[in-house]
């Protein structure tokens, strides 16, 4: 499993941003997404910017760390007042997740939770 870590660019160089983030700072590949600016947010995989993101949208995804490094060390049950997992929502709720219409008669059955 990879998962992608939010960071802020510090400062570039031709394909090349210092981030900083959870970990620290590291170099990132920027080849994905293009020329970017101290201060841009990137989402990033294995040392490579796959995703420019919003200040709000890294500070979901810090967050969102956050509450899986808590249930990992063992404090789940403070965790899962956190979020609800995907199968836990109903079918509007999922919907406005995926940015999806709604649909009542879904195949799947979510719509009748």
């Amino acid at each position: 499993m990879c998962l992608g870590v939010p960071m802020q660019v510090l400062s570039v160089s031709p394909g090349r941003a210092l981030a900083a983030g959870r970990g620290g700072t590291c170099e990132v590949e920027t080849a994905l997404v293009g020329a970017v600016e101290p201060g841009d947010w990137l989402l990033v995989f294995l040392d490579s910017a796959r995703e420019r993101i919003s200040a709000e949208r890294a500070a979901e995804v810090d967050a969102t760390l956050d509450l899986l490094e808590q249930a990992l060390g063992g404090g789940a049950a403070d965790a899962a007042a956190g979020f609800a997992l995907p199968s836990a929502l109903s079918a509007a709720e999922l919907a406005a997740l995926t940015g999806s219409p709604s649909s009542p008669d879904s195949a799947d059955g979510a719509a009748t939770r």
